[in-house]
């Protein structure tokens, strides 16, 4: 399995290619840009190369003041990714703090001339720095090229590609509605979006299955909030982004 790292930080790719692949999914945990959860990373790996595709975790920079250095690392990700695989697509699957760097790649990859995604799937999504903002998410962040750089729904254009959303309405930590203006912002853009709200279920639920069962926080396995996974499945393949049949 391949690590590459990153020469400007201490981030590191780990990557395992599928066979026959049509494209990678590029995975980014969450943890606040505080850690990064062990429970959003190769579990979610190994259910897309099921799924033939092939999968990397990128082990960003997490920490306090870190600025646009986690969003640049993302961009040296898709790069390396497309580099080291003959150009094929690159999803971009990212979790609570981690969905809040897919999406700014999302939105910000051509203001900083960063590599594209060509798609990207957010799981519980960090995306506002306004009233529903989580503010540890933010503070570690700290500032951006400008005040709101890192409200990300106020940066959707027509560069931003396909996204597909998930949250739980009952998410006590990042509040439903970072992914509902997200969508909202996409959908007033005229880009492609899909939004999925399940009516219960905690923040931080990962793929919802006994695998990533957490009980001390409440986290266990949900068939309902679980169906996000083929969901998507089915969305990258409406996007001729499909794994292996």
């Amino acid at each position: 399995m391949p690590v590459f790292s990153c020469p400007f930080s201490t981030a590191t790719l780990e990557v395992q290619s599928g066979v026959e692949m049509k494209a990678l999914v590029l995975i980014c945990p969450g943890g606040a840009y505080s850690w990064l959860s062990p429970r959003e990373m190769w579990p979610v790996g190994k259910a897309f190369l099921k799924k033939g595709y092939g999968a990397a975790i990128l082990s960003y920079s997490v920490g306090e003041g870190l600025g646009t250095l986690p969003l640049r690392e993302a961009g040296w990700a898709v790069k390396t990714l497309k580099d080291a695989f003959w150009g094929l697509p690159v999803v971009i699957v990212g979790f609570s703090a981690g969905g809040h760097l897919a999406a700014s790649l999302a939105v910000h990859a051509h203001r900083l001339e960063l590599a594209p995604a060509d798609a990207a799937i957010l799981c519980y999504p960090v995306i506002s720095s306004g009233r529903y903002a989580h503010a540890q998410s933010i503070a570690n962040l700290g500032e951006g090229p400008n005040q709101q750089f890192f409200s990300l729904e106020r940066w959707v254009d027509e560069h931003t590609p396909p996204v597909f959303l998930w949250h739980t309405a009952q998410d006590e930590a990042v509040p439903v509605q970072n992914s509902i203006l997200f969508a909202n912002a996409l959908i007033d853009e005229k880009r492609v979006c899909a939004l999925h709200i399940y009516p219960f279920g905690v923040h931080g639920l990962s793929l919802a299955t006994e695998e990533v069962e957490e009980p001390a926080k409440g986290r266990f396995a949900d068939k309902q909030v679980a169906t996000w996974f083929d969901l998507c499945i089915d969305w990258l393949a409406s996007l001729h982004l499909g794994g292996q049949k």
